[in-house]
């Protein structure tokens, strides 16, 4: 029985002690119909539109205060699917672990993750283990599959002159996490690491006439804002005192001298709804105990003079105006 030590290159023969760790880890984590057959590939039910995506997941260190890489994996895989209106239904992983890796602390993070797939909603269908030299390390690969509803039409070019601009609550959490267990700074402040299906499906059943969905992930609100100013071809104007950032987030990048505008989140999105459903959306984002900060903070505008196509314009309490781009260089490596 595997009850504690170390993986071992012995763990990525193929052999029994591959068997003993797929067995005793993964398979009894995840206990799914499809994944027990064992097959080489998973065949299961589908039709209409199927939205996928990969991801691969390198964060360090690998349990921090509000998540681990096993439940960072599966929000991040998920929310991606999300942000084009489709239900995510499934998903694989596949493990790569370093020698050293405590097998403890693998199945800690292999059950965070089941646990974070049975809240998202998803079945994980197939996955792979291989083991290489190294110092502990973990990483894991994930995709995800959804099928995408009738009538539903989210994408990043749809933003029109008029709408408003929404995000589901404060800025920067993850990216502060993450770096105050690295400098090793005691803080409560802790990743908002989340699988985002309760407040989406709220918005899409509620009937929000959704334009754009965008999860806030690396590089923070800035740059995923501006990207979506730059695929619509409008100008994007916010109002910099409507930005929730919580009180300990700002006094971190206060003494750090980072912007929360470019810090990531594993927990938050950005929504353009039209302006005539801007409280009835608000009002659904705070339903959710993960959108309980949602905010309006801006709107769409007309390309013009002093608006131009793919700008995104802040406006600062002292009456200023500040243009915002995308993250220009590295803001924090392996945040996810």
């Amino acid at each position: 029985m595997l009850q504690s030590g170390m993986i071992t290159m012995e763990h990525g023969s193929g052999g029994q002690a591959t068997g003993e760790l797929i067995g005793e880890v993964f398979a009894s984590a995840f206990d799914s119909e499809v994944l027990n057959r064992m097959e080489d590939s998973a065949v299961v039910p589908g039709s209409g539109r199927i939205a996928v995506t990969t991801d691969s997941f390198v964060v360090t260190p690998l349990v921090f205060r509000g998540g681990d890489i096993g439940r960072l994996c599966v929000c991040g895989t998920v929310n991606d699917l999300l942000m084009r209106g489709a239900v995510p239904r499934y998903i694989t992983c596949g493990f790569i672990l370093e020698e050293g890796l405590e097998i403890s602390l693998l199945g800690q993070v292999v059950k965070s993750l089941a646990q974070t797939a049975r809240e998202a909603g998803v079945e994980v269908i197939a996955g792979d283990t291989k083991v290489v030299e190294g110092n502990g390390g973990l990483y894991i690969n994930t995709t995800g599959v959804g099928f995408v509803p009738e009538g539903v039409d989210i994408a990043a070019a749809n933003a029109k002159a008029g709408d408003a601009i929404l995000v589901s609550g404060t800025m920067g959490d993850h990216h502060a996490a993450i770096l105050a267990e690295r400098l090793q700074i005691q803080t409560e402040i802790e990743s908002d690491c989340a699988p985002l299906g309760e407040m989406v499906r709220g918005l899409v059943e509620g009937g929000i006439r959704v334009r754009t969905l965008r999860d806030i992930t690396r590089g923070g609100l800035g740059t995923v804002l501006k990207e979506l100013a730059e695929a619509s071809g409008k100008c994007f104007v916010l109002e910099e005192s409507a930005i929730p950032v919580s009180a300990a987030v700002r006094d971190f990048c206060g003494l750090l001298g980072l912007d929360p505008l470019y810090m990531g989140n594993e927990g938050k999105l950005a929504a353009v709804v039209p302006a005539e459903q801007a409280g009835e959306a608000l009002e659904i984002l705070r339903r959710s105990p993960y959108g309980s900060g949602a905010a309006v903070i801006g709107r769409v505008e007309e390309a013009s003079e002093n608006a131009k196509a793919g700008e995104l314009l802040m406006k600062t309490p002292l009456g200023g105006v500040r243009k915002l781009t995308i993250l220009q260089g590295e803001g924090l490596p392996r945040i996810c």
